[in-house]
């Protein structure tokens, strides 16, 4: 994996050291990102960067700057974690929400902020105004719709009749033939590492790496996936394997990595949100 130094500690921050007071010094994420090949100079630019864009904050203590997430940012964080680490496992009840929008052409920009939202919330598009969710979510339709008063948006709670049909719908909203093969190339790369007595005897330095790279090549499935019900699954969908190997993995390696993560920073990282069961 090609390390990249926003998304290390964003990452970084979302497994550890939000556990730790959500406040990190300059030099222990430094120390960090070390670990990983990443120069302090770099670090530096991608945390400066973060802090303008409303990430962090930071204060001086003494000669050391301190970087602390922002409450908004942490929200951001609880939501996208909540997505990786609690699957969404719903009854079909034959109906789909279809979120459908007007936007006048002068308004390109509300257009692309309604689309980056829609698919935040795992629709597919079905047509350049047309977007399905086999779930229901016509409440966060409408939350989208008074966030976007430029556009005029429907939410409707609506079905075919017709399985085969329902199925076919599923298939030209998203991209599930690459998404399947996707899951399968995770589930090749990531079982030999299921093992508790092999990730019991790694030291915090290795399961640190090794756990970074789960999370990294895991994080963006559960916004790829609009975790369709058994009923529109293709056959033998791969989902649910690699959702359970992911967490099979991330907890194995949890106890050595979030060590090693605590000495570096000088205090304790509390154990983070674990893949539900």
């Amino acid at each position: 994996m090609q390390w990249k130094p926003r998304a290390l500690i964003l990452d970084l921050f979302g497994d550890y050291l939000r556990y730790a007071g959500s406040e990190v010094r300059l030099a222990d994420i430094t120390e960090l990102l070390a670990v990983f090949d990443i120069e302090a100079a770099t670090v530096r630019v991608n945390l400066s960067r973060l802090r303008k864009e409303g990430w962090f904050t930071t204060r001086r203590v003494g000669r050391e700057t301190v970087y602390s997430l922002t409450p908004h940012m942490l929200d951001i964080l609880n939501e996208g974690r909540e997505r990786i680490f609690r699957r969404r496992d719903e009854t079909w009840e034959g109906r789909w929400t279809m979120a459908i929008y007007q936007v006048p052409e002068s308004e390109r920009a509300v257009r692309e902020q309604l689309r980056k939202q829609l698919a935040w919330h795992g629709f597919g598009q079905l047509s350049p105004s047309t977007w399905l969710s086999p779930h229901n979510l016509l409440t966060e339709v409408r939350e989208i719709a008074a966030e976007n008063p430029l556009a005029k948006v429907d939410a409707l709670w609506c079905g075919t009749g017709d399985l085969q049909e329902d199925r076919g719908l599923a298939a030209r909203c998203w991209d599930l033939e690459q998404l399947g093969a996707d899951y399968q190339r995770f589930i090749g790369t990531y079982a030999p590492l299921n093992d508790d007595a092999l990730s019991a005897g790694k030291d915090g330095r290795t399961a640190l790496i090794e756990r970074m790279h789960v999370i990294g090549d895991f994080r963006r499935f559960p916004f790829r996936d609009p975790h369709l019900p058994p009923e529109l699954q293709p056959a033998n969908w791969p989902s649910r394997e690699a959702y359970t190997l992911f967490g099979a993995v991330h907890r194995q390696l949890g106890p050595a990595a979030t060590e090693f993560v605590s000495g570096i920073i000088g205090q304790p990282v509390a154990q983070g949100q674990e893949v539900a069961s």
